[in-house]
This record gives structure tokens, sequence and C-alpha cells, in this order.
């Protein structure tokens, strides 16, 4: 199956971690609105995966496109506080001294990752496409006049299924304590203005992450694993894999 990939995002993380797979893939960012009234961490990242993948589905769809596929994800960082009956979902900081509270926060601390992933692809109905040339056959061969005959024909040649697949994927990190001096320093370098929990554990801030349970790549914002299982059962594999799907 030849499908195109889009990847519903500018982020330069996710971008890096489906090249280096050797997935091909076309980036369309989402305008989805991001404002989900959700406190449950897991049900947040899922839904707002969803409605950026189907922003960018929609609107292709609506253009024309056929036969593709689109990822949408998004990440945050959940910290239970002592005597909070709920987790506080941490996403981006609004700023450099939001950023310094957040990491002051999880300092010698553990919290948890929750990436959410949706693929929502566009798949022709073989079944309806089957039945639809029946009826073609069957209902063109009647005296049906010649723009009823561009109807049926019509009608049967845009039958697609929609398969929508969502995910999430969990780890928790453990931060060695950190003195006031390496939060600001760390925040000083722009590094951790557009990433969720205020760190990126790829880059220097690395060297804070005392332990991690669970995908790595969770915490990056794309948990490889998991959207390649995804991907795969729609067969879509990257370069080098030739394995034939069914």
């Amino acid at each position: 199956m030849t499908m195109k990939l889009v990847l519903a995002s500018g982020s330069q993380r996710r971008r890096e971690l489906l090249t280096m797979c050797g997935y091909d893939y076309e980036i369309i960012v989402s305008n989805a609105d991001e404002t989900i009234d959700e406190n449950d961490p897991e049900s947040f990242v899922r839904a707002l995966s969803f409605r950026k993948a189907k922003d960018v589905f929609d609107r292709l769809f609506a253009a024309g496109r056929r036969d593709f596929a689109v990822i949408g994800s998004d990440t945050v960082v959940a910290f239970q506080k002592e005597g909070e009956a709920k987790p506080v979902i941490i996403g981006k900081p609004k700023d450099a001294k939001d950023a310094v509270r957040i990491l002051s926060m999880l300092s010698g601390k553990t919290h948890r990752v929750f990436t959410g992933v949706s693929v929502i692809a566009d798949i022709p109905d073989e079944n309806a496409a089957a039945q639809c040339s029946i009826r073609e056959k069957a209902e063109i061969q009647t005296e049906c006049s010649i723009q009823e005959k561009a109807e049926i024909q019509t009608e049967c040649s845009i039958q697609e299924k929609e398969e929508i697949q969502t995910e999430c994927s969990i780890t928790e990190v453990t931060f060695e304590t950190l003195s006031p001096d390496e939060i600001t320093d760390y925040v000083n370098s722009g590094d951790p203005l557009d990433k969720a929990g205020s760190y990126g554990i790829q880059g220097p801030f690395g060297m804070f992450v005392r332990e991690i349970r669970g995908n790595y790549f969770t915490v990056i914002g794309m948990p490889i694993p998991v959207l390649y299982k995804m991907l795969k059962k729609i067969g879509i594999l990257p370069h080098g894999f030739y394995e034939r799907i069914e």
C-alpha cells in the first residue's frame, strides 16, 4: 500500500525522530484549538493528539487528497503534589519565570510524562467499492438517464474508510536535586521555553535526570515503538524495512 504520511506538528524534536527512523513525510501544522477542559493527563493528551490530527486530516480531505495518514501528538507532564487528590498537568512554560517555577517544583522528585499519539488514515473501503461495482453494473444496465448513470458512478468512486488509532505512552522521570543557580542557568539558555515540563531530556538537561522508567522517546514527544506499530497496521513502514503488509 502506498500512502502519504503527514505530521501535524511543527515540533523539531518530532521531525528529528521521524527522520531518524527513516519515514518519508510532509509537515502540515495543525491549527486546532488546544484548549481542553480535562483534568486527567492521559485523557488530555489522547484528546488533543486526536484533535490535531483530525484538523489536518479534514483540511486535506476537503482539498481532495486521498490515500494519506496524519500523525498528531501531544505531550504533558503530570506531577502529584503532596495532599492533592489530582495531579497537576504541566505543559510548556508561559515564560522564563514560569520555567523556573516548574523546574523548582520538579527538582529532586518524580513526575510522569504522558504522550498521546493519534493516526488518522484515509483508506479506500474495498468492501464498499466491491458493492458499488455490482450496483453500477446492475443499475447502469437499466433504463437510467445519462445524468443518473453519472451520479451512480460518482457516488461509487468516493467510497472511503477513515481509520482512527489513538494511543498513550507514559514514562516516569526522576530529577536530581537542582540548585537555584543550575535552574537559572538552564532557563537562561532558552532551551526549556518550548518544551512540556520546561526541560529537554535529550539535551544538556539530561545530566540532571537521575532515572527514567518507561520509554525514552515518550519524554522527547513521540513514543517511536508505539507509533511504529500504529503505522505498520496501515501498511506504512520506514525505509529499509522490506516486510510486506497484507
